[in-house]
């Protein structure tokens, strides 16, 4: 074999491993599967109900925090369809409003629309774990591109939800999104009332 050839070879032995570590042994290959049986279970219609507090940072392609964010969520159910409608607060000063439509089916499927998402967005909750995939289309500020994104949401025994949700665009990763969302309790909401 020749030195070009071997070369090329090699390359094709670690694109080959890298595709496969990607399939297999990263964020992306999780599957809802592997939170079954494992609690407590995350039941949409009440842990994504009332008032919550969130908090959250988003890294960009280097790894490093690009920006900030606080948000203010309410859920509302009527049977098996939910509205989540958050206010999105960024250190750079900017507002952000989105409402999600989430919708149980009978197979456990869940589907998920908001305006600024391309389609529909589709997920699943096994155990502690709930997945989102969607197409979400940013602002025009932001370059107005479409992005493709994979949400998942675990719950921890007291109540908390944590949230990562990787970004990509022509299956490259250009942000991930690590946050917290809590049950807003009944003594906050009197006092937020009060001012």
């Amino acid at each position: 074999m020749t030195p070009i050839l071997s070369a090329l070879a090699g390359a094709l032995v670690v694109l080959a491993l890298i595709a496969l570590r990607s399939r297999l042994a990263s964020f992306q290959a999780q599957d809802p599967a592997d939170y079954r049986g494992k609690g407590p279970d995350f039941d949409l219609r009440r842990h994504l109900s009332g008032p919550l507090a969130c908090e959250g940072v988003i890294f960009g392609p280097t790894g490093r925090v690009t920006s900030r964010f606080v948000a203010d969520m309410q859920g509302s159910w009527t049977g098996t369809t939910g509205t989540l409608a958050e206010v999105f607060r960024y250190d750079s000063g900017t507002i952000q409003h989105r409402a999600w439509t989430l919708a149980l089916k009978p197979d456990g499927t869940i589907i998920a629309t908001a305006p600024d998402v391309v389609g529909q967005g589709t997920g699943r909750a096994e155990g502690s774990g709930v997945v989102l995939r969607y197409r979400i289309r940013l602002t025009p500020e932001a370059g107005g591109h479409v992005l493709d994104v994979t949400d998942w949401m675990y719950l921890l025994e007291n109540g908390t939800i944590m949230n990562r949700s990787q970004f990509r665009k022509f299956g490259i990763k250009v942000a991930e999104l690590v946050a917290t969302m809590r049950p807003v309790p009944a003594q906050a909401r009197q006092l937020a009332a009060a001012e």
